[in-house]
């Protein structure tokens, strides 16, 4: 089904998400603004991306529920995630080897080819999604979760500039997987001090993920998976 979604943010969310980056500081840090960004090419990623096309499917729209699609993908989050993976601060067995070759101007050229495919839409689950919509929209000031869609963007495009990812369109096995990992700070590798090597964003959806319900993923997952 096609979900359609208010474009007003709550101030509630907007409230929650204010102080939980008032915990965690800044998304980005003075030397990540200051480093040049190599500029993608979509067409030359185009063939790049052959091999990548075999689990994540032609034009990112990945068929398998545990694989993500990267279809629409804003290529800043595209470009961090895949440098996460080559320097193993993220780690996925299936994908480590695959992207340690890859020049910035290769991850550049990847990430532009997936950001400019278009998602292509799946069905919601009926009988969870319009819980999912309420949490998203609203968020639940009482367990101090912020409105998702105050990062994510009220239609579930995400905020490049800022380096929040595009999540409409996902697949909701593939989804809540990544809420549960991030509640249990499986996500990224740690160091040998035992910190987690994530960013600031990563750190902000490790505490907020951690405050949802196993429900509450399945419900927000389902919800993600429908949008358009």
């Amino acid at each position: 089904m096609t979900l359609h979604m208010t474009t007003a943010i709550r101030t509630t969310g907007r409230i929650a998400l204010l102080a939980t980056l008032l915990v965690f500081g800044q998304s980005l840090s003075a030397a990540e603004l200051s480093t040049p960004v190599v500029k993608g090419s979509a067409d030359a990623g185009a063939t790049k991306a052959i091999a990548c096309t075999a689990c994540h499917g032609p034009n990112g729209n990945s068929v398998n529920p545990e694989w993500p699609r990267l279809a629409g993908q804003n290529a800043a989050y595209l470009r961090e995630q895949i440098n996460a993976i080559k320097s193993n601060k993220r780690q996925v067995l299936l994908m480590a080897g695959l992207v340690t070759a890859l020049t910035d101007q290769d991850v550049a050229d990847i990430a532009a080819y997936f950001a400019a495919q278009t998602p292509v839409g799946l069905e919601a689950d009926p009988a969870l999604w319009q819980a999912g919509a309420k949490l998203y929209r609203n968020g639940d000031t009482a367990r101090g979760i912020p409105a998702c869609m105050a990062c994510h963007g009220p239609v579930g495009r995400g905020n490049p500039a800022a380096g929040y990812p595009a999540l409409r369109a996902q697949h909701g096995v593939y989804t809540t997987k990544q809420l549960t990992d991030y509640a249990s700070d499986a996500r990224y590798g740690k160091d040998d001090k035992g910190h987690t090597l994530g960013s600031a964003n990563a750190a902000i959806m490790t505490t907020i993920a951690s405050r949802l319900t196993a429900q509450d993923r399945s419900n927000l997952s389902a919800y993600l998976q429908g949008m358009r």
